[in-house]
C-alpha cells in the first residue's frame, strides 16, 4: 500500500488507538471525567493528525533523498522524536489551559505522555511497516537489502 491511501489508513489507525489512550490516561491522571478528557484527546488528535500529514510527507521527502535505503534503527528514533518534539511544543500550552494547571504542571504531564508515545509512535510505525510494508521512499533493490543497514 502506498500514497495517499497509506497514508489515510496509517493516521486512522494511529489516531484511534491514540484518542482511546489519551482519554484513558487524562481520566485517571488529572481526575477530570472522560468527557472532558475526551475532547481534549480529540483536539490533540486533530493536531496530530494536520501534523503527522505535514511531518510524513517532509519526513518521506528527505528519506527518498538519503542514499541508504530501508528504516534503520537511528531512522526509526530520528522519525518519532521529530514528530513528537513538535507535539509537545504544541501539548504544553493546550494542556495547561484545558485542564486549568500550570505551564509546569503540563509540562510535567505532557512529559509522561510524551514518553508513552515516544515508544508508541517507534513501535506503531514498526508493526505497520511490517503489516503493509514500507514506504515507496524507504525501498531499496534486493541488493540494497543485503548491505547492513546504515545510519541517518
Amino acid at each position: 500500500m502506498q500514497g495517499i491511501k497509506r497514508k489515510i489508513v496509517y493516521v486512522a489507525l494511529y489516531e484511534a488507538i491514540a484518542i482511546a489512550s489519551i482519554t484513558a490516561a487524562m481520566t485517571w491522571i488529572s481526575g477530570q471525567d472522560a468527557g472532558h478528557a475526551g475532547v481534549l484527546a480529540v483536539a490533540s488528535s486533530i493536531i496530530a493528525i494536520t501534523w503527522n500529514l505535514i511531518y510524513n510527507t517532509l519526513f518521506e521527502a528527505w528519506e527518498a533523498r538519503q542514499p541508504a535505503r530501508g528504516r534503520s534503527l537511528g531512522r526509526r528514533i530520528a522519525h518519532a522524536v521529530g514528530f513528537q518534539g513538535v507535539m509537545m511544543l504544541i501539548g504544553i500550552p493546550l494542556y495547561a489551559w484545558w485542564l486549568a494547571v500550570s505551564l509546569a504542571q503540563a509540562f510535567m504531564l505532557n512529559i509522561g505522555m510524551i514518553v508513552f508515545f515516544l515508544a508508541y509512535s517507534f513501535c506503531y510505525n514498526w508493526a505497520f511497516d511490517l503489516v503493509f510494508g514500507l514506504p515507496a521512499s524507504a525501498q531499496a533493490g534486493l541488493e540494497a537489502d543485503r548491505r547492513p543497514a546504515a545510519s541517518l
